[in-house]
């Protein structure tokens, strides 16, 4: 398969010419030369692009991307820092499970006034404790 051109890369990934050209500059994504004015990609640029997309749905930074991507070879993907990330993630999807029953608990609740419900008043005294031991665990900032 021939070169891609900057405008078929955008078309085919979905990424914007602007975002291909930060990936270019970050390191993530290299252009193999020019026709013209516009950057030509090799097509296997696609498949990291995907590699990109996925790690940053999965809550990675770009940076975190870019240490998978070592020059003059194949992604080396770490397992420990994929098992990190799962792990944050499940504690995410519990903080967002919870944070669902509770609003479903308020939209149906049969008390008049919320502040009335012993139910309500449990998950706003667990909001303010749950808050409270987040904060504690942060790292502190230098």
């Amino acid at each position: 398969m021939t070169e891609l051109d900057i405008t078929e890369v955008a078309r085919r990934s979905g990424v914007p010419a602007s975002t291909l050209r930060f990936y270019e500059e970050k390191g993530l994504i290299a252009s193999v030369g020019r026709r013209g004015l516009r950057r030509l990609f090799d097509p296997d640029v696609l498949e990291r692009l995907a590699l990109i997309a996925l790690g940053r749905a999965a809550g990675f930074s770009l940076d975190e991307i870019a240490r998978v991507f070592a020059p003059g070879r194949r992604p080396s993907i770490d397992r420990k820092m994929l098992a990190a990330q799962a792990e944050k993630l499940d504690r995410k999807i519990h903080e967002l499970s919870a944070m669902r029953d509770s609003l479903r608990h308020a939209a149906s609740c049969p008390h008049p006034n919320h502040l009335d419900c012993p139910t309500f008043r449990r998950l706003l005294q667990g909001a303010v404790s749950g808050g409270r031991s987040a904060r504690r665990k942060r790292a502190p900032r230098s």
